[in-house]
């Protein structure tokens, strides 16, 4: 991977930026997707976020050797912080997180989205808890893509103001949220073949369980596994 050809999961990232605009890549890392957005005629400029010093001085040396440092800024900070007040920024990219530090970095930093036309978020984990930060906070589903990359399954998940119910009408909630709306929408051969492997390890945990016997936690753990594996099942 290089700032002429990014990974599948990135390059899925990359197509989801508005055309002719200003981004910020939070967690840049060797700053690929800047420099590529760039490149590439889809982005005008970026800002590349780091808060670990390899990282950082990494991105820094990629924008240099692309020739791209009047128009990516490579900046040392937690999140959003590397975004100044007032910044017009137009998209805000972040990609291989956890869904908890994701939604983490949004809360904290829920300033900086003034403005900001769209979010394009790649969650290792948990994509369910930033599906739910997106209700809460005003932010509409607008699209999702589920793509399969060296035997890893990856969710991109895209957000701009809006109404956060739209997306989850055709499904219930609890699905939708776990799922993805769209996703399940559109029910890929790679969305069936991730929610179908997580089922068949719920029902090992939960036969595993009933052999056990129910103390009060795994009789917890019980009912939130059987009715996420119901969801699954309704929806495939």
């Amino acid at each position: 991977m290089n700032e002429m050809k990014l990974s599948k999961r990135l390059e899925t990232v990359a197509n989801f930026i508005l055309k002719d605009t200003v981004f910020a890549d939070i967690g840049s890392d060797h700053a690929y997707l800047p420099c590529y957005s760039i490149l590439q005629g889809i982005a005008k400029g970026a800002i590349a976020g780091e808060i670990t010093d390899g990282p950082f001085i990494s991105a820094k040396k990629q924008v240099i050797k692309c020739e791209l440092t009047d128009v990516i800024s490579v900046r040392q900070g937690d999140g959003l912080s590397v975004i100044k007040e007032g910044e017009s920024v137009d998209c805000i990219t972040i990609a291989g997180m956890g869904g908890g530090l994701i939604k983490k970095i949004l809360e904290d930093g829920a300033s900086k989205l003034t403005g900001v036309k769209r979010l394009i978020l790649q969650p290792n984990i948990h994509a369910n808890f930033i599906r739910q930060w997106m209700i809460d906070n005003g932010w509409e589903l607008i699209d999702e893509e589920i793509i399969e990359e060296d035997n890893k399954i990856y969710e991109i998940l895209v957000a701009e103001i809006g109404n956060p119910m739209r997306p989850y009408q055709t499904n219930s909630l609890q699905a939708g949220l776990l799922l993805g709306p769209h996703l399940a929408k559109k029910k890929s051969a790679v969305f069936q073949k991730k929610w179908t492997q997580e089922c068949n390890h719920w029902k090992t945990i939960v036969q595993q369980l009933e052999q056990a016997g129910h103390t009060y936690e795994a009789n917890e753990k019980f009912k939130e596994l059987s009715t996420q594996i119901k969801l699954v099942e309704e929806v495939l």
